[in-house]
């Protein structure tokens, strides 16, 4: 595992190759990365880091509560339990959204919509 340095988060951010989660386009857009497929463990172990000192703000996707990271324009966020990942040997997904600016960006609700 690479050491975690958390001041070089937004340099490992801009370097990953994000994705569509095209499935999603129409409803609530966002990207993804695959960690151990993409060689993203440098990301994960800091993001993991970072919600385990507290940095992270629990949310609501519709009832499902979990910490999301807000940096720049985004909020960062994974399905899996933080507290449950193996950084050697799981091979999670990291999601991000662009900020909607509104409440969607802590509490989904019905009747929410993830276009602006």
């Amino acid at each position: 595992m690479p050491e975690i340095q958390p001041d070089n988060v937004m340099q490992l951010i801009a370097d990953a190759p994000w994705r569509e989660a095209v499935t999603y386009r129409d409803t609530w857009p966002h990207e993804y990365v695959v960690i151990k497929r993409d060689g993203q463990h440098e990301l994960l172990a800091v993001f993991v880091d970072r919600i385990r000192r507290g940095e992270g703000v629990e949310c609501s996707f519709f009832g499902q509560r979990r910490p999301y990271l807000f940096l720049g324009g985004y909020k960062y966020w994974m399905m899996t339990d933080v507290d449950s990942i193996n950084l050697d040997d799981d091979d999670d997904v990291l999601n991000r959204a662009p900020l909607y600016r509104d409440h969607r960006d802590f509490d989904i609700r019905p009747g929410d919509t993830g276009t602006k």
